[in-house]
Order: C-alpha cells, then structure tokens, then sequence
C-alpha cells in the first residue's frame, strides 16, 4: 500500500521517546563484500543501488534486518517501536539505549562474525535473484550465546516519523456488496491461527503479546494482549470457547479489533472545529447520552461540557438514516485518543462498545451493532425496569444451550436464568444470569452477561460463553472482597471501574435489586423461535436490521477504524454507533443517562450490573 513520507514534525508522529530517528551511519558493504560487524551500536549495509540493511549489535544479540527500499514501508525505526512496546521493560530499555552509549559486546567471536557475514550474503543474493529476501518487513536475530538464529516479523507502523504516514481523513460512502454467510454463521471467512500469530504476534517485534490460555468456568480461556500507543497500557483480547486453538484465534481477532478503536491509525484528523459551524454535516454529541449535569463541576472529573461554539476534532463517517457521510468527535469514535499528542479532554466517558472487526466491511458493521444492541438492551431493560420474558434453555433447538447453562450449575451450584432483552427493533438479545439460590456466605449471589445475535439461541449461547468464565473470577475474588462489595451497595459512588460492577451485585444487598426479573424466574418460560436474520446474504441481515433500527427512529453511523495492520490480515474495522441507545459505560459517576429519549422514564439510576 503506497504511503507518503511524514515529517518529523507531523501531528500523527509518536510521542518523544517512543521512536528513533534513522541512523545516518555511512553504508560499509558492498554486494559480495564482507560485512564490518561493530563491536557495538548499528552499521548499515549497502545491497545494491538502493535498499540498505543495518547490522546491529547490542548486548547477548546482533540483529540484522530489517531491508530498507526507498519509498517503502518497514524500516528498522518501526522494528524499535514494535519492539518497544511488545516487550514488557521495552520502553525503558529503548529510553536507556537512547541515554547511553552503548558499550561493546564481549560475545562477539570471530564466529558469530563469520555468521553475520553469511546472512548478509544470504540476502544479498537473494535481491539479486529477484526472490524475496528473508529481512522484508522482518529481521534476524543472532543470539551470541548459543548461535541460534531466528527471524520476527514486524507490521510497518504507519506512524513511523521515518517511512510512514497517514492519508487525510475525508467523507466517503461504504460500498456494501452481497456476502454469503459462512455455513450459516455471521461471518464470511474462518481466519486460520497459525496466519494470524505469524502476522501479529511475536514477543521481539509483534504487535501481540505471546499468548496465554487456561481453563475457566468449563470454558478454555485465552488472552492476547496488545500494547497501545498512547501511553503505556495494554488492551486485551480475550476468547472463551471450549477449545483452546479457538480461544486463541478469538483473543487475536478481540486484540485487532480494540486496536481500531484506541486512537486514528488508518486517516488523520484533519477537522477542527465548533459544532454550531458544522451542524448541517454533525451529529450533536448529545445525541449519544450525556453524563449528569452536576457531575461535570466535581473535582477531578475528565470531562468538559458541551457547548455548540466549543472546539474539538472531528471524523468522518456516514449515516444510514441521511445516507450521507457526517461527522462524529474523535474522542466518541476512538476512545484512547485523548492519550494521544494532540489528544484533547472529551465530553463523555467512551468505552469500545461498537468497535468490531470483520473479514468485510459488511461483516465488521453487522457485528459491531449486534454489540450496540446487547449492551443498550440490557441497559434499557435495568435503567428503566422492563418486563422482559424468560427463556427456557431446554426448549432450544441446539442442545449445547441446556448443556452448557447445566455446566454451569454443576460447576458452581449456581442457577441460570435467561431474559429475552430485545427491544423495539427486533435485534435479538439475552440476559443471562447466575444467582446463588443457596444464599451460600462466600458465594456471590450474582453473576451476569449478555448476549446479542441473529437468533435468540445464539444471543443466549454467547452470553452463556461469557458468562461461565466470569462467574469464576466473581467466585474467586468475592470471600476477599465482600466487604467492598457491601460497602458499595451502601455507596454507589464507590463503584469505580468495571470489575466493581460484578463485584457489587456479587452482595446479597445488591443483589436484592434484581427482584423484578429474578421474581419471574419460576413463572411462565418462552422458547427461542425466531428466523427474522436466518438468509445465505449477511448484506442482506445488516440492511434490514439498520432499517428497523431507522424505523425505531434511531439511526446508524459507522466509522471506518480500518488501519494498515488490519489490512496485512485481510480485516476490517469500525465503530458503530446509535444516537439514542444507551451507552455503555463504568463507574457510578461516569453514567449516561440524560439526553436518551426511550428512557423518558428512569426508574434506578443505581450503577448497573454488566460485568
């Protein structure tokens, strides 16, 4: 993919200290030549009229790659950001590099020279026979304790002050296409996991983590965790399913797709401006749900107000409603981008609902409503008391429902309950729950998830999956815990990240709130019949669940969050948002509930039980 050349100076450019300008070392190596080792720091070598190859040496390794082509992307600044933030002390080691002269290398033997020299060779002969060198987007390196050699691949970044560069963000209209569903499932691809860990995830210079599994709630549970660029923290992606090698591939797609939606890596924000300026190709940020209006005089609180003639940064993306591009705040579009250089205080606290990633643009859209609508069911269903029918696992077609809600129970004692939480629109959603009959001293009385699909049984088995796994970890913490949690049902205002929500309605006290359903649970149960999104087209189910989400009188607008990286892959990312859905969001003082018109009525504004 062709990139433009950025400044050093450009906007998009990593902060200081996360990126190394290019070394200027004068070319030592002609094709054929024997190669100058140094005792330390970086030489380049010269293969041919254009591409370089630096040779490094550093303490216990000498690395060799990556190969560097004039207008090319992938230079050896992106392999030290990948590396810097991969590996677990990478930034300080690169901040301590970056302060010290390096000091040489004790290790370096005429032998690990000799097979440096023989690399070197290797990929000099193989540009010269037009095959593809093995330093392309990669590099080598020699471990001098044991001669091992290996190779790590790295994604350019496309931020690199080097060779990288963003286009300027601009309107555009997706162009959807008809895509046959894959054996019936919403997904139009089965990404393979050994393609996925060779792209992405390397502990040298990988944008993932290596990857970690066990087993939780009769679930195999895996973790892939993805270091951000703004600041110093982690996103993780996690699977639950009952196999560990797709519990892994779930991991690394979840990891991807929180990669889209931390902060612009495909298009640069290039729109500043005042609402009032811009209102006729503006959705009004309150349309999506505003915090408390006394909140934002609090101390300490992150968020300013909104005003029409307040200045902030805009991105495109398009309406379904208007069938037209318009413009969303950044800050509501990619929630990390506050961290960034140019990052600016937001107006409302924004988490990755909506955010999903596809092996289309169809597929990414139609999954990242199916999340907008299983967390504003739920929300809906708490915030304003809504009698909602229970399901009968044991009436669905597909026995791993009653199989897996029946491992549950045997696994902790706990009971299952399943609430059918669609709303107006029609998108199937579920609430499941797990409550501690038994009133057990050291048990939580609760547990929650949910669940949104194109069937109510595979909105039910969804939030089983999650569920199962998080009843576990609730168990596990709770004995130490409880009197927090009690402390919190006294005080909402305790309730301050997201593992306090779980914790919280894990108290007796809490949990007493949930009367209105748990009340119903031994009345009449329903069954799962439902083939509203049942068709071979997934363009077709996507088109006809944004028409009835239009026709509820909300509207859908999606914001292409597709970067480089995911394109490597064969993937697609957005944000999917719906102005006037309730909006996902953790911490008693951080909810958003004004400005919600199908929440005219709010009978609790007590901090919700979504894990």
């Amino acid at each position: 993919m062709p990139v433009m050349r950025v400044p050093e100076s450009h906007p998009s450019a990593p902060a200081t200290g996360e990126a190394e300008s290019r070394p200027s070392a004068p070319a030592t190596g002609v094709p054929g030549s024997p190669t100058r080792v140094p005792e330390s720091g970086e030489v380049t070598v010269a293969l041919g009229a254009g591409p370089v190859l630096p040779v490094r040496t550093e303490l216990g390794r000498v690395t060799v790659g990556p190969l560097e082509r004039p207008g090319v992307p992938g230079c050896r600044t992106c392999v030290r950001i990948r590396g810097s933030r991969v590996q677990p002390d990478g930034r300080k080691a690169e901040a301590v590099r970056a302060r010290r002269a390096p000091a040489p290398s004790e290790w370096l033997t005429p032998l690990a020279a000799d097979l440096v020299d023989a690399l070197v060779s290797g990929e000099t002969a193989a540009l010269a026979s037009g095959a593809e060198p093995r330093t392309v987007n990669a590099v080598l390196e020699i471990d001098l304790g044991t001669l091992e050699v290996t190779r790590h691949r790295f994604l350019p970044e496309p931020l690199c002050p080097s060779c990288g560069g963003l286009p300027p963000d601009g309107p555009a209209e997706p162009a959807l296409r008809p895509r046959r569903k894959l054996g019936g499932a919403p997904r139009t691809r089965r990404p393979e996991l050994e393609a996925l860990i060779e792209t992405y995830v390397d502990d040298r210079t990988g944008m993932i983590r290596p990857l970690k599994a066990g087993v939780q709630g009769g679930l195999t549970v895996a973790s892939a965790m993805l270091p951000i660029r703004a600041g110093t923290g982690l996103e993780p992606g996690v699977g639950r399913t009952r196999s560990y090698g797709s519990s892994k591939l779930v991991a690394v797609l979840e990891a991807l797709e929180r990669y889209g939606g931390v902060s612009p890596g495909g298009r640069r924000t290039v729109v500043e401006s005042a609402y009032r300026a811009i209102a006729g190709h503006a959705v009004h940020p309150d349309s999506f749900g505003t915090h408390p209006e006394e909140n934002y005089d609090r101390p300490g609180f992150g968020f300013r107000r909104f005003t029409e003639d307040t200045v902030c940064r805009w991105v495109w993306g398009y309406s379904f409603a208007k069938a037209q591009p318009v413009l969303v705040p950044e800050n509501q579009v990619y929630y990390y981008a506050r961290h960034m250089p140019e990052g600016e205080q937001p107006f409302v606290f924004e988490v990755s609902n909506g955010c999903a990633l596809g092996s289309c643009l169809e597929e990414a859209i139609l999954h990242g409503l199916l999340e907008v609508a299983e967390r504003d069911a739920f929300l809906l269903t708490w915030h304003a008391r809504r009698q909602v029918p229970v399901l009968d696992p044991a009436l669905a077609d597909d026995p791993a429902l009653p199989m897996q809600a029946a491992a549950i129970t045997a696994d902790t004692g706990h009971r299952v309950l399943c609430f059918d939480t669609t709303t107006e629109h029609g998108i199937p959603s579920v609430w499941v729950m797990a409550v501690d009959t038994e009133r057990r001293p050291d048990q939580p009385a609760t547990a929650h998830a949910a669940g949104s699909a194109l069937t109510l049984e595979q909105a039910a088995m969804n939030a089983l999956s999650e569920l199962g796994p998080l009843l576990a970890d609730v168990i596990r913490r709770y004995p130490q815990e409880k009197d927090r949690a009690r402390a919190m049902a006294a005080d909402p205002e305790l309730v301050t990240t997201m593992h306090d929500h779980s914790l919280l309605y894990a108290a007796p006290e809490a949990a007493a709130r949930l009367a209105f359903l748990t009340g119903r649970a031994d009345g009449p149960k329903s069954g799962f019949g439902d083939d509203r999104f049942t068709g071979d087209d997934l363009t077709a189910d996507l088109r006809a669940m944004t028409d009835a989400v239009i026709a509820a009188g909300m509207d859908v607008v999606v914001v292409d969050q597709t970067t480089p990286e995911h394109l490597a892959g064969g993937f697609r990312c957005v944000k999917v948002l719906v102005p006037g859905a309730l909006p996902m969001t953790f911490g008693h003082a951080y909810r958003r509930l004004d400005n919600l018109p199908r929440l005219a009525a709010v009978r609790t504004t007590d901090p919700h039980p979504f894990p």
